[in-house]
């Protein structure tokens, strides 16, 4: 009976060490289509690069017939929050037009 209590003793240990180091939650890559208006030839170029600076932005494709912005992001580093704050700073309001 001893030596079951100090194997589970030990078993215990050893899990409460383990559970400490095990992330909760992972880090995926989202896509959000936010939609922009735009008036202008050059539009696109500032909206795109506004939404390239956002730390964990992997990719921005913007579309001046469609008037929208496809943004794929790391969702542990950005926010949407965060991109459409980004389109605001460079005066061009956007808002999610879908996302996945």
């Amino acid at each position: 009976m001893k030596r079951v209590f100090i194997a589970m003793a030990v078993g215990a240990s050893l899990l409460g060490a383990f559970a400490g180091a095990v992330p909760t939650a992972y880090a995926a890559q989202r896509t959000v289509t936010l939609e922009v208006p735009m008036w202008c030839a050059s539009c696109p170029y500032i909206v795109k690069r506004s939404l390239e600076k956002v730390a964990g932005v992997v990719d921005v494709s913007v579309s001046y017939d469609a008037q929208t912005a496809t943004v794929h992001y790391d969702d542990e580093k950005a926010t949407i929050a965060a991109l459409t704050q980004a389109t605001a700073d460079v005066g061009f309001a956007s808002k999610v037009a879908s996302s996945e």
